[in-house]
């Protein structure tokens, strides 16, 4: 308490914060002096605590207990030197120290001049005054407990954590177990006692049991359950007795230690004052097991999915799928008669649950196996799972097909095959090449792909060459992906324009309703034809509102549907392959085929006039030239490499990299009435060089986003002529057929930009559907109709908002197609499924 100087209190309000205060710093100076001695006792009860001492001899014990008891004294000799009592004066000057001016000092300070002239005792009255009025402000300051400065390790935490664990998991009473090693320990307890414990094994998740406090009779326990008894008090009063251990050597029945563990159902007795008796029942551990649930199925993609269900008592660690080879049941047929070479097993990781119970577990292996060896092969699944002991249980050999995607352009399918022959056996390497050259020898209208037609004609040189010499493995694999590139690249196709999109998706789609395929195929292939026919539309459909004034080519002039037909078309595709109905399928597949000719780009009307169309005019003549030159440059290769000789009747080869003749009509070797060229084909790839520079003087779309993107495809088009000149010169064929095929690529991307830059240059709305001059249909100039000559609906529709036959004539149509139906109907010489499809239509109508 504070008092003036007549000794009155001078504020009742400063005593429970300079309390507070001075308990504060009682903790914080106790906290800071005395801190290791708390973290090593917190370390020690928790060794005790899980009953660590009772694994360990009794020497290490021992040791152990002399480091802990000697690092506690010495910490609390440490911690009594450091330790300083905070008193009352050391608590007001903390309280004083957090107000602002120090008011409490303030009040304990006296007057020492003035004290007799009013004046300046009414000023040191008021300035008491202020400072009482501060010294009511005060609050009770908190004690600094940090220690992160004298424990940088946090060993205190450390301490802290084991002691909780040890509270949670372990047992205090387990400490009592040391009582037993000390000297005079046995006097030490009140009489003979004994105490144990019984601990499953971990994988179990069953609790550990303190036997004192089991009182019945039997207990059930897993097998591998892990006994441990302290017999206290005078050696011999206490003795044990067992026979589920099955032990060969047993320690004395009156050790104080006794360890074993549960291998087979007996009894545990614990003999003498006190003592206790029970049956134990061991329960094993039972092997896993797993089987597959369901058939194996194919994913659209290609993945293979097969179902599994594993159970285990305690639950399943892990398991593992093995895919082997059923060679039993391969038809060895074609590439496939001849021996495989060796191929270790496929071993695929079970998907497992991360959390929750593991005793029944019902999941489903995925994986895409399709550029495996094994893919589409008769192959035998076996299943493997393993629980926590190691145990593993297997299923019985499952024979299917392992599953892989399936390509359905005729091309890919053969590549497909071709590959798995070389993966089959190296053997097959001549063979693969003879197969591949009679699929390539007629390219024009088979191969629409101009990239993969030239890096399949490349693999062809270099497998060639190989099959001649010998194919090592590493080769083998490294032609086996390139084909599978190129399988996916014609399979796939050039998905850069609408047009291409819809194509390659109508083709696919109908290769898959002759072949069968499942439905998840069909459905991914339906969803592809979906969205190449919507990407198609909404382009046609933003030409003809761009450019209402462009006339429709005569052959789309009656051609007249709306999006919402389209769609039904679609729908009632799938409903078809659905039912399984393929004719009606492929009827109607056919029909939808012929509708989507009628869409395809014409020819434009005054596409050369100007001088941008004249230089368009001279892009394709130089295409065409270019393409020319390097099915010449591919002939090279394979007379450089023996693959093709001279052969009776074919025109006479030059020698390497020298012009041919008698080419017929191939661009720049003859044709179209002129004279061989003679000159070498480097010379002849100058030459197209050359005549690119000239035309990129008179190309349209200056300074348009699609013009400027032509000319710098125009240029990597020169820079890989370039390229391939050089390479000619060299004579290395391989890599000018390289940089060919990229020379290729860009003018063919370059005359794309060009043709959109000269159509939206000369008003023309089609400039994304123009490529080498030609342009998708013109709407009706006299009205407002799109490219397939549908007028404009309400609201903007696509499709016609008439019929789409007015007047008598659509009774006198109909009526013909009635008489048609029924003529063909009657005709019993047609197919059993277009009768029945008639008959349905004649049913409806």
């Amino acid at each position: 308490m504070i008092r003036d100087q007549t000794g009155s209190i001078t504020s009742e309000k400063l005593v429970w914060p300079l309390r507070l205060t001075w308990a504060g710093m009682w903790c914080e100076r106790l906290t800071h002096a005395f801190w290791p001695v708390w973290a090593i006792v917190a370390g020690t009860l928790s060794v005790l605590a899980f009953g660590i001492q009772d694994g360990l001899p009794i020497e290490a014990v021992w040791i152990g207990g002399v480091a802990a008891l000697g690092g506690s004294l010495w910490a609390l000799v440490a911690g009594l030197r450091r330790f300083r009592r905070p008193n009352r004066g050391d608590a007001l000057a903390r309280l004083d120290a957090a107000l602002p001016g120090h008011p409490i000092a303030a009040l304990a300070d006296t007057q020492a001049i003035g004290v007799t002239d009013a004046a300046s005792l009414a000023v040191w009255q008021a300035h008491r005054a202020r400072m009482a009025a501060r010294a009511d402000m005060a609050r009770p300051v908190a004690p600094d407990l940090k220690l992160s400065r004298r424990d940088p390790f946090a060993l205190r935490y450390v301490a802290l954590t084991a002691l909780v664990m040890a509270l949670l998991f372990g047992s205090l009473w387990r400490a009592g177990s040391v009582v037993g090693m000390t000297p005079g320990g046995e006097a030490l307890a009140n009489g003979p006692v004994w105490e144990g414990w019984a601990q499953p094994p971990l994988h179990t998740g069953k609790l550990a049991l303190y036997l004192n406090d089991i009182t019945q009779s039997r207990l059930d326990l897993p097998t591998g359950t892990r006994f441990q008894l302290r017999l206290y008090g005078e050696v011999g009063a206490l003795t044990l007795t067992e026979t589920v251990s099955n032990r060969t050597d047993p320690p004395p029945a009156s050790d104080p230690a006794q360890e074993f563990e549960v291998v087979q159902s007996g009894t545990v007795e614990i003999a003498g004052p006190g003592g206790r008796q029970w049956k134990i029942v061991a329960t094993p551990d039972s092997a896993p097991k797993i089987t597959a649930t369901g058939e194996i199925s194919r994913q659209a993609q290609g993945e293979m999915a097969q179902a599994f269900t594993a159970t285990d008592d305690y639950g399943v660690a892990s398991g593992v799928a093995t895919i082997a080879l059923d060679l039993p049941s391969v038809s060895r047929r074609h590439g496939l008669s001849v021996d495989p070479e060796p191929r270790d097993a496929i071993v695929l990781d079970l998907p497992m649950p991360i959390t929750g119970d593991r005793t029944e577990v019902s999941e489903t292996l995925v994986d895409d196996l399709s550029k495996h060896p094994f893919a589409n092969l008769p192959v035998t699944f076996t299943f493997a799972a393993t629980d926590a002991v190691g145990q593993t249980g297997q299923s019985a050999p499952l024979s299917v097909t392992l599953p892989g995607r399936r390509f359905f352009d005729p091309l890919a399918a053969a590549l497909i095959e071709m590959r798995r022959d070389l993966l089959w056996s190296t053997a097959n390497a001549r063979r693969s090449a003879q197969i591949l050259k009679a699929v390539t020898h007629l390219p024009e209208g088979f191969i629409r792909n101009e990239r993969a037609y030239l890096r399949l004609r490349v693999l062809l040189r270099d497998l060639d060459a190989a099959a001649a010499t010998g194919l090592d493995a590493t080769r083998r694999d490294e032609m086996a992906d390139a084909l599978w590139d190129i399988a996916l690249l014609v399979e796939e196709g050039d998905l850069a324009s609408a047009l291409e999109r819809l194509r390659r998706a109508q083709d696919r789609l109908d290769e898959a309703i002759r072949n069968g395929a499942d439905k998840p195929e069909i459905d991914r292939l339906m969803s592809d034809l979906r969205d190449a026919l919507d990407d198609y539309m909404r382009q046609l459909a933003e030409e003809a509102q761009n450019n209402p004034d462009q006339q429709m080519s005569q052959d789309m002039q009656g051609m007249q549907m709306s999006a919402d037909q389209l769609q039904q078309m679609l729908d009632k595709l799938q409903q078809l392959m659905e039912e399984g109905r393929m004719a009606e399928a492929a009827e109607l597949m056919e029909a939808l085929r012929n509708l989507m000719e009628n869409m395809q780009v014409t020819q434009g009307e005054g596409g050369q006039g100007g001088p941008g169309g004249q230089a368009m005019q001279g892009l394709s003549d130089l295409l065409r030239e270019q393409q020319g030159l390097s099915d010449e440059s591919f002939q090279e290769l394979q007379d450089q490499f023996g693959g093709q000789g001279d052969q009776p009747g074919q025109p006479g080869q030059g020698q390497p990299g020298q012009g041919r003749q008698g080419q017929g009509n191939r661009p720049g070797t003859g044709g179209d009435g002129q004279l061989p060229d003679d000159r070498s084909l480097a010379e002849r790839q100058q030459d197209l060089r050359n005549r690119l520079e000239g035309l990129s003087q008179g190309l349209p779309g200056g300074g348009s986003q699609a013009g400027e993107a032509g000319r710098q495809q125009l240029d990597r088009a020169g820079r890989a002529m370039d390229e391939a000149e050089e390479a000619l010169r060299n004579e290395d064929f391989s890599g000018a057929l390289d940089r060919q095929a990229e020379a290729l690529e860009a003018l063919r991307e370059g005359m794309r930009n060009l043709g959109e830059a000269l159509a939206q240059q000369q008003g023309d709305p089609y400039g994304e559907g123009t490529r080498d001059g030609e342009a998708f249909g013109r709407a009706d100039p006299g009205g407002q109709r799109d490219p397939l000559g549908r007028s404009s609906g309400e609201m903007g529709r696509i499709g016609s908002d008439r019929n789409m036959l007015q007047g008598d004539d659509v009774y006198r149509r109909a009526q013909d197609l009635l008489d048609e139906i029924r003529r063909r109907s009657g005709d019993q010489t047609r197919p059993d499924t277009e009768l029945d499809y008639l008959r349905r239509l004649l049913n409806r109508f």
